[in-house]
């Protein structure tokens, strides 16, 4: 009983976060229409105005992102062309990473170098995994198996320590930067400042979400190698 407990408990922690965030997102991009710019108008309205003109604004299929490499605003096409609030407000969170560029804050700084740090990490643990299952049959070492299981299991979860870490840089953008943003001479419908709020907090936790997700493929290979 008490394992199965667990086990629920583990299954929440993971599904919850990712379960919200998307609700909250979904829950307020209708009325499609409901103010008269789109998030890609919004956002460049914003970085002109803090004269951020060589800042790009563009449309990705990756997800909503502030490149610190390229100097670009990348939204979903669903929030670049969009004029909902979930749209307006998304953007203005990922301009809010913008300006933390532009006032060289230094979190956003450790937080780029740790994503790049963690990417060859994550191709490494893959690799691993995939090479531990053949690398046992061949020399039938149960002890490397367990020891490149392990390295895999790490390097595959370094994604989510380093978004954990890196957390209070995302809440920055959202509540320090782009609220104050959208408040702002009156960006915002009053009505939507609380609603407004919960958006940001799931962009914020976006990323968290993603990656505890993510975390699940390390417990399907975990299960796969125990067969």
């Amino acid at each position: 009983m008490a394992w199965l407990l667990l086990l629920g408990f583990i299954i929440a922690a993971v599904y919850l976060p990712s379960w919200w965030v998307r609700r909250t997102l979904s829950r307020y991009a209708r009325p499609e229409d409901r103010y008269p710019a789109t998030g890609a108008d919004l956002a460049r309205h914003l970085l002109d105005l803090h004269g951020l003109q060589g800042v790009k604004v563009e449309v990705t299929e990756q997800g909503d992102h502030y490149d610190p490499d390229a100097k670009a605003v990348r939204l979903a096409a669903e929030r670049f062309h969009g004029q909902s609030l979930t749209a307006v407000t998304v953007a203005a969170h990922e301009v809010g990473h913008a300006l933390q560029d532009a006032t060289d804050y230094r979190p956003l700084r450790w937080r780029s170098q740790l994503v790049r740090l963690t990417r060859p990490l994550e191709r490494l643990g893959a690799g691993i995994l995939i090479g531990a299952p053949l690398l046992a049959l061949l020399f039938r070492l149960p002890s490397v198996t367990l020891a490149l299981v392990a390295g895999g299991l790490l390097t595959l979860g370094a994604s989510t320590l380093v978004h954990l870490v890196t957390l209070p840089t995302e809440f920055d953008a959202s509540f320090s930067r782009a609220m104050p943003l959208l408040r702002k001479d009156g960006v915002l419908i009053p009505a939507d400042h609380p609603h407004a709020k919960r958006i940001l907090t799931a962009a914020a936790m976006t990323y968290v979400a993603a990656s505890l997700m993510s975390l699940l493929n390390v417990a399907r290979w975990w299960t796969l190698l125990r067969r």
